[in-house]
């Protein structure tokens, strides 16, 4: 019956909406899970920043290959179907990036031996070095509504991609392969890999869910007023079978020839040109931030990956989201303008700017590393010469200078192994070990009476814990005040533009903003963090690893000064934006108001003569006879 009919296809529609929805979820969190993991994967492959944002760009990369061939077929094929293949593929992506982790164990090096639980003497500083391989354990497999809920879940997405980093990151990398009580080393030890591989097996099986519903969905569904009729779906379905392959085969040159007076006459649009390029500008700022901002927090203020991936998930994103409703609301209630909206989306979004300068007061020191930030004597000094590790404490000792297992003193120095702070002696086991006899150690423990240095670098003081609440405080105020400026801005390009050059326009900048900005920003974000390394580790196969160390103050000036040139230099772009919008709709109402007071002189020109006045009342004065027109008008 109709009626059936129509409560059949409403189900549909909603299906299509929620089904759309979760794929849109599936997709950001996979997406920003990688970017949660970027340190993990650093550290499980020794590979330096530079690579594994070459390795993140890279999922911009696939979207652009597919682009144009999913946009050329997409609608001769059937939609709902190819939107749940699209997730199949994702899939199977994911899945295939957590693979190497079952081909290959991690393994740290470490002088910490898991059965020692009593005094060894070892001639002096020669400390045999146990690689911790656990590559052997899992060979075997026995030991093993509609817009508005789709922006919804694009922010939702990202936040349990970042949740769900922090979550794996604090599970060891071979959790269920091995005894959590012998790793001998703690998330914030620069040698911890997480268990990055879970998250995107995670992500997989969350697309899998995502595609299946698309499956089962129609062609196509019928517009508002077509519910009535049965047949719709059929007749629709053949009429995209049957014309839609003769409109891309006879007419494809027809095309061709309109999309490149159009894309000419949308690059010549000052406003657009301008606008596009203050976005690319603002986009390369905002990825490279939001790739390395937990590897910052971890460097400058010593957080764990697990803990600064839960505070980006936890803090800052959902503000976004609140932001972002808020600024729609605003447009909304007090129905803003372009050049209002325009307005809007610069203040907010230089405030935030502003905010952020503050980042640069906000800081921790170094921590004091023998021989890297601080002498052996204790004066600081930063070296990025590997033969500063050597002196005369530690001479005879023969340690290697690819050595990472850093030991604390009581003096509050680090020493980058029991080797180089000199130690001829330990007791315990584990995490509890304790190095005796260190000859470079500035002054004696007083709890063994002599020189001793336990597991792990020294923790920072509680001006750092200090600094770190400030930081997040400031990011997540900016992070508030520029979501409020999001809608405005995005509807600069909504009316701005001719509606037949709107679809093109928006296709235009989120081409331009992934080719030029999520696939570079990345990689030379991570180049210049590569610069301000100290300690580089050394791959097992020889040649330099991922980097242990970096001068934090340095990292800090490099990090913040690019994203605020970047964002800088964009404001330049936006400024001229308004400034031209203003012009064009000065002019726009100039002309309206023009039109407006000549069609009201016209109408009292043409008044009298419509009104027909007693022209025999000769006693009445001019001025009466145009009042009473007026008034009978």
């Amino acid at each position: 019956s109709h009626e059936n009919t129509r409560k059949r296809l409403s189900l549909f529609h909603e299906i299509f909406i929620v089904a759309l929805s979760f794929a849109y979820f599936s997709k950001t969190l996979c997406g920003t899970y990688m970017k949660s993991t970027i340190t993990q994967i650093e550290r499980r492959f020794d590979l330096s920043s530079s690579v594994v944002g070459l390795i993140d760009g890279s999922f911009e990369m696939g979207n652009l290959l597919f682009l144009a061939v999913v946009s050329h077929f997409g609608a001769r094929l059937h939609r709902p179907r190819l939107i749940g293949m699209g997730c199949f593929i994702m899939a199977i992506g994911s899945a295939v990036t957590g693979l190497p982790h079952f081909f290959m164990g991690y393994k740290y090096d470490t002088v910490i031996q898991g059965s020692l639980n009593k005094t060894v003497s070892i001639s002096p500083c020669q400390y045999p070095m146990v690689s911790k391989d656990y590559s052997n354990a899992h060979i075997q497999p026995s030991n093993n509504i509609g817009t508005a809920c789709l922006q919804t879940i694009m922010l939702l997405g990202p936040m349990f991609g970042f949740l769900l980093g922090s979550l794996c990151a604090k599970l060891y990398v071979d959790i269920g392969f091995v005894s959590v009580d012998s790793v001998t080393i703690t998330p914030q030890d620069a040698r911890w890999v997480g268990a990055w591989w879970l998250g995107f097996f995670v992500s997989s099986a969350i697309l899998v869910l995502a595609g299946v519903p698309f499956w089962f969905l129609p062609r196509s569904l019928p517009k508002q007023g077509e519910e009535g009729n049965e047949n719709s779906n059929v007749d629709q379905d053949k009429k995209e079978q049957s014309v839609l392959p003769n409109t891309h085969s006879v007419k494809l040159a027809d095309i061709a020839k309109g999309f490149l007076p159009s894309l000419k006459k949308l690059l010549c649009t000052p406003a657009y040109f301008l606008l596009l390029c203050g976005i690319v500008l603002k986009f390369n700022s905002f990825i490279g931030l939001l790739t390395f901002k937990a590897k910052y927090m971890e460097q400058q203020f010593g957080q764990s990956a697990s803990r600064a991936n839960f505070l980006i998930g936890v803090l800052i994103l959902p503000v976004v989201a609140v932001g972002i409703f808020l600024g729609g609301l605003l447009m909304k209630r007090y129905k803003l303008s372009v050049v209002a909206g325009a307005q809007l989306s610069f203040i907010t979004s230089f405030t935030a700017f502003l905010l952020l300068l503050l980042h640069f007061g906000t800081k921790c020191d170094n921590v004091p590393v023998a021989g890297l930030t601080v002498s052996y004597n204790g004066t600081p000094e930063i070296s990025h010469d590997e033969g500063s590790l050597m002196s005369q404490c530690n001479q005879d000792c023969s340690c290697s200078t690819s050595e990472w297992d850093p030991v604390c003193s009581d003096s509050g120095i680090t020493y980058v192994s029991p080797c180089w702070a000199g130690c001829t002696a330990s007791t315990g086991q584990g995490k509890n070990t304790v190095f005796h006899n260190c000859s470079c150690v500035l002054t004696p423990s007083p709890v063994e009476g002599s020189r001793s240095v336990s597991p792990g670098q020294c923790h920072r003081g509680p001006g750092c814990t200090r600094s770190f609440t400030s930081y997040m405080a400031v990011s997540v105020l900016s992070s508030f005040i520029n979501s409020l400026g999001t809608t405005p801005g995005y509807m600069i390009i909504i009316r701005c533009i001719t509606p037949e050059l709107k679809s093109l326009a928006l296709g235009i900048q989120t081409l331009v903003m992934r080719t030029l900005g999520g696939i570079p920003a990345p990689v030379y974000f991570g180049a210049l963090i590569d610069s301000t390394c100290l300690k580089w580790g050394i791959r097992s196969c020889g040649g330099r690893g991922a980097c242990r160390m970096y001068d934090s103050n340095m990292y800090r000036v490099i990090f913040l000064s690019l994203t605020t040139c970047l964002s800088g230099c964009s404001y330049f772009f936006i400024i001229a934006v308004i400034v031209l919008l203003r012009k064009q709709f000065r002019k726009e109402e100039i002309k309206a108001l023009q039109q407006t007071d000549s069609k009201q002189n016209e109408t009292e020109l043409q008044s009298p003569e419509m009104c027909h006045p007693d022209a025999s009342n000769t006693d009445t004065s001019p001025r009466e006879k145009t009042e009473s027109a007026n008034t009978e008008c």
